[in-house]
């Protein structure tokens, strides 16, 4: 890398720590910069897992108050989390990578979209009758997003904001928090996996680490404060070049 996508990594590590802790999609800044400074798909999707890991651990050290009471329900909930991680990681590992790219292409616009329609569903979500322990179907909903974390990531959050705002009575802030807890053992699971068996760029890996703890303790402080609807704008706008990008390689 030159020193200019050096500066580049790392302010996209900036952002993506930040957006993971306020909201998740955070990997739609990061991974489309790793390609635009020539990682191959899946040393970029892998490296940039490895990167988000320590900002995922500052984002939940920033909620802390918020976590205060959910241990008995992150503990229910942990095992199905590393369980999807480690199939989607191995999936990920297994097919090639014309199938990555095509999937790839997929959930990153399914990702955009989601974070499009967030504030329709918070809206939604207000008024719904919710239950105290979420039960199995929120359960088997950690297993999937898990997996698809562990496969690819961006977006995971809100798919497990979504969820559990459906499934659980409880206030979104602590939601927020919780769903921080539960990406974080999605991406170290799936990290250690990444870190033994893949390439990996550790350069890439450190300078998107090195930015996202700085973002996720940014986040946790003061992303409350961000502007949402220019903030959904960005990111839509980064996850569509991302698309093209992978369908012009």
């Amino acid at each position: 890398m030159t020193p200019w996508e050096m500066v580049a990594v790392l302010a996209a590590g900036v952002a993506g720590g930040a957006i993971n802790t306020v909201v998740g999609s955070g990997s739609l800044i990061t991974f489309p910069t790793l390609l635009a400074v020539g990682l191959p798909p899946i040393t970029a999707n892998v490296s940039n897992n490895i990167g988000l890991v320590p900002g995922g651990l500052t984002g939940v050290m920033g909620y802390r108050a918020e976590l205060s009471g959910q241990r008995a329900r992150l503990l229910r909930l942990a095992p199905a989390s590393l369980a999807g991680s480690l199939a989607g990681a191995v999936l990920l590992l297994s097919l090639p990578e014309r199938t990555f790219t095509a999937v790839v292409t997929v959930l990153i616009a399914l990702s955009c979209a989601m974070v499009m329609i967030q504030p329709r569903l918070s809206r939604l979500l207000a008024d719904r009758p919710r239950h105290a322990h979420g039960g199995p179907w929120l359960w088997l909903g950690a297993l999937a997003s898990g997996a698809y974390g562990g496969y690819f990531g961006a977006g995971q959050g809100i798919l497990l904001i979504g969820l559990m705002g459906v499934l659980l009575d409880e206030d979104l802030q602590r939601i927020n928090a919780a769903k921080n807890v539960l990406v974080v053992l999605v991406n170290a699971t799936a990290a250690v996996l990444y870190a033994l068996v893949a390439h990996v760029d550790w350069l890439a890996v450190l300078l998107v680490a090195l930015g996202s703890m700085a973002g996720g303790f940014v986040g946790a402080r003061m992303g409350r404060r961000l502007p949402a609807p220019v903030l959904r704008g960005v990111i839509v706008c980064i996850g569509v070049a991302a698309i093209v990008k992978l369908l012009t390689e």
